[in-house]
């Protein structure tokens, strides 16, 4: 069914639509060309945004059911219903897909195919565990292993169940910050012909807390979830297609572990290029930083993703009363909940008093999910941040990532690092740069010539 009402008030929605795939989260950036690259590294024009591949999947498309709304905020689904392994499996094996019509903000689109998929991956100490993600594939003819295949992390930092992209592109948790920040990229990289896959970093409906947080297991989960997308046989997604893989904020974490791991724990697949937006380089650096600033839930939130893959982190035995509920509330919460304790204190909610970058059973944990230590990304990597803490909105201290894109160098990564522009004073007077770069919108036409 059409999206009802006259031409103008359809065009006034498309690009309300589009304008709100970059609502504002973590740090802000504003860019201007990078001559160094094939591909000028600039603001998207809006005919670059609302494309015939966007218009067409508006205005062919239809809103969901009261049913299907109902369905995707209920979220109740046995798909993912976790089989019994038997622990000989490969990891990256597809245990089951599903094809499934994509819902967001109440609209199903036209013009996408889409499937579940569910899949053994590894955890940090090396056993089985099972993840879940979501692939979206634009209908086109393009059914050969020309087709772009890209692995997009969300900004998704949520510890919680049915918080994550399964959840987010089936109607779920319409409220989630990082299921919007998605749409303006993702709807660049479909208009492109670009496959699209993006891993929940576990399984969705896990009850048990998620290690999102946890760079090392993100980065499994990544390759994992591309190789279970070979398996499932849609138009132009193959063992053989070229792979891009982009990760912005804490999916940056993931997308950068993945770039490392390629070259030895999955060289089959073809990873030409990868795309860091905004990302934290190093966990303890970001605790300490936001530890009793604006980011300070997420940094508390950092922790307990993190202990969920470092159960020997025993961060409840360190915390005070008020410390244990907030903690037991965060583990079953999307992130949406860490932006109401910006400014908290942390070390007043543990026992010591100890700030919690600081806390000495923490440190090995810190350490092994820090990146550019152990490995150089396979492919090209473009690294894109603010230059300087210059905003409010900053939760990130930049100089980490500097410090990563020159380790990164000195190992032979062919690198192209972008600082940014994130000035408060950008956010007021270009509000059209800074909506769309935010969310490295920017980034996208880069990422998919190197890829093709």
């Amino acid at each position: 069914m059409p999206i009802p009402g006259p031409p103008r008030a359809r065009r006034l929605a498309l690009t309300a639509l589009a304008l709100a795939a970059c609502l504002p989260f973590g740090g802000v950036a504003a860019a201007s060309p990078n001559p160094g690259t094939a591909v000028p590294l600039d603001v998207p024009a809006p005919g670059e945004v609302l494309t015939e591949q966007t218009v067409g999947a508006l205005r062919d498309g239809r809103f969901a059911t009261p049913q299907e709304i109902w369905d995707g905020l209920v979220g109740a689904d046995d798909f993912f219903d976790e089989p019994t392994l038997r622990g000989d499996e490969k990891p990256g094996t597809l245990l089951r897909s599903e094809p499934f019509d994509v819902q967001f903000a109440g609209v199903v689109p036209a013009g996408l195919n889409a499937w579940k998929l569910m899949y053994v991956t590894e955890n940090v100490k090396g056993g089985l565990d099972i993840g879940t993600a979501v692939m979206m594939v634009p209908q086109d003819d393009r059914g050969d292993a020309t087709r772009p295949v890209v692995a997009y992390q969300e900004a998704n930092d949520s510890v919680g169940a049915n918080c994550h992209p399964s959840s987010q592109w089936t109607g779920g948790v319409p409220v989630e910050p990082s299921g919007w920040s998605a749409v303006g990229p993702l709807t660049q990289m479909w208009s492109a012909g670009a496959a699209t896959v993006i891993t929940d970093v576990g399984n969705d409906a896990d009850p048990a807390p998620h290690g999102s947080f946890a760079g090392r297991y993100a980065g499994m989960a990544v390759l994992n979830g591309i190789r279970a997308a070979f398996e499932v046989g849609a138009p132009g997604v193959r063992v053989d297609s070229p792979v891009g893989a982009f990760g912005i904020a804490g999916g940056g974490v993931g997308a950068a572990f993945a770039a490392e791991y390629q070259p030895h724990y999955a060289p089959e697949i073809d990873l030409r290029a990868t795309v860091l937006e905004a990302m934290v380089p190093d966990q303890r650096s970001f605790v300490d930083y936001s530890a009793d600033g604006l980011g300070a839930g997420f940094a508390f939130a950092t922790l307990l993703g993190l202990e969920a893959q470092y159960p020997e982190m025993r961060i409840d035995e360190k915390l005070t009363p008020a410390g244990r509920a907030l903690a037991d509330h965060f583990r079953g919460s999307c992130q949406i909940a860490y932006f109401t304790t910006p400014f908290l204190p942390l070390h007043t909610l543990f026992t010591s008093g100890t700030r919690p970058a600081d806390v000495p059973e923490f440190q090995a944990v810190f350490a092994d999910n820090d990146l550019g230590r152990d490995a150089a990304p396979g492919g090209k990597v473009l690294v894109s941040n603010c230059r300087a803490n210059d905003s409010f909105l900053m939760v990130v201290p930049v100089a980490d990532t500097a410090a990563l894109v020159e380790r990164y160098r000195a190992m032979g990564t062919d690198i192209t690092y972008q600082p940014l522009d994130c000035s408060d004073a950008t956010m007021v007077t270009q509000p059209y740069r800074w909506l769309t770069e935010l969310y490295g919108m920017h980034t996208v036409d880069w990422l998919i010539h190197e890829v093709q």
